[in-house]
């Protein structure tokens, strides 16, 4: 069973993520010709507080 794990900033609409599931769903069946039920795809949310990168937290480089 492949399992696509993606953390990004929360903020996201279900639509959004919706589409997203579908996206990679179709590119890991697509690319590896694995069975779309076998694909699992786990999104976390992440306040922009709680990760940091080139040295700053994501709040501070991306406010609002």
């Amino acid at each position: 069973m492949p399992i696509i794990r993606v953390e990004m900033f929360k903020g996201r609409s279900r639509e959004q993520k919706r589409e997203l599931v579908e996206a990679l769903t179709d590119a890991m069946v697509n690319t590896t010709g694995a069975s779309r039920d076998a694909v699992w795809v786990v999104l976390s949310d992440v306040e922009k507080e709680d990760w940091g990168f080139g040295g700053k937290l994501g709040v501070d480089k991306y406010p609002g």
